[in-house]
């Protein structure tokens, strides 16, 4: 008989991330396709995931992480769909659908950041926690969250990256690029935005540069207004921009001031080095949430 095996899809807007295994230290293969089209981007992971059942055999489940907005709700009937998104020919793509006409096993769909969330609950920062926020700050911004114990859904699920944020045009004239609010918190402070304000990508700039001041700036209004919501007891930062270290204590410092003692917890008075924090998965937490997501499955 062969032992139980997984897979895992963590799909984003430059590239999907395809995986086969059980836990952190048991990956037995992985690969990284661009993201295109739906057709051939999905075509190459059904590829990918053929071949390793060759080898491995049968995945006892399937879980995929993906970019959205997306439909979560398996009683839809557009679950497993990605929703009107800005990626070009993605809107109304059916991800799951195109899944399941290929292998006849237990899928399990989420949010790439509520995936990612779900990896850190299970082998990262997070681990014996109930209620946290995962935060995604790179090509855009986006959040999620795990409450009393189990992934937030509602009504589709959450766009953390999407609240509306104090903007001070004098200090910060930038517009905002977000092609549906303008000046969301994605549209002030996703890797983009800092590319177009800056005139350069943000990987780029030193880190003295006062686009990491400004950045820092907005990170912690956004961060105080989940505080003062959600409560969560860690936030976890991660994507390009997010796990820069000269950002992440800034963030912290901001995140005291704006707040100013109102939170009355430990956690923000004294201990903030381990409330804010990057993932304990590094750059992995998506592609092994989505593993954590098909054993649920």
């Amino acid at each position: 008989m062969g032992s139980v095996i997984f897979g895992g899809i963590e799909g984003g807007g430059t590239k999907f991330i395809c995986a086969v295994g059980t836990s952190p230290d048991d990956i037995r293969r992985e690969t990284r396709i661009p993201t295109t089209t739906p057709e051939e981007t999905l075509g190459q992971a059904v590829l990918f995931f053929n071949e390793a059942e060759k080898d491995f055999g049968r995945f006892s489940a399937l879980g995929v992480a993906c970019f959205g907005p997306l439909d979560p709700n398996p009683d839809s009937p557009t679950y497993g769909h990605i929703l009107p998104t800005p990626k070009p020919g993605w809107s109304n793509a059916n991800v799951i659908g195109t899944l399941k006409s290929a292998f006849d096993i237990p899928i399990a769909f989420d949010t790439d950041v509520n995936g990612a969330a779900f990896g850190e609950w299970t082998w990262g920062a997070a681990k014996g926690l109930d209620t946290f926020i995962y935060l995604t700050i790179g090509t855009g911004i986006g959040g999620g969250l795990m409450a009393n114990g189990k992934l937030v859904h509602g009504l589709l699920h959450p766009e953390m990256g999407h609240i509306m944020i104090p903007h001070d045009k004098e200090r910060d004239p930038f517009e905002g690029e977000c092609i549906f609010h303008k000046d969301c918190f994605e549209g002030l402070a996703s890797g983009p935005a800092m590319e177009k304000r800056w005139g350069q990508k943000a990987e780029t700039l030193p880190h003295d540069h006062p686009a990491w001041g400004l950045e820092a700036y907005y990170v912690a209004l956004a961060l105080a207004n989940y505080i003062t919501t959600l409560s969560p007891q860690i936030i976890v930062i991660g994507g390009g921009v997010g796990e820069r270290e000269e950002l992440l204590s800034l963030v912290r410092k901001n995140v005291q001031i704006i707040l100013n003692g109102y939170v009355h917890s430990p956690a923000i008075t004294r201990g903030i080095e381990e409330y804010i924090v990057s993932p304990g998965l590094r750059g992995r937490s998506g592609m092994l949430g989505a593993i954590a997501l098909a054993q649920t499955a």
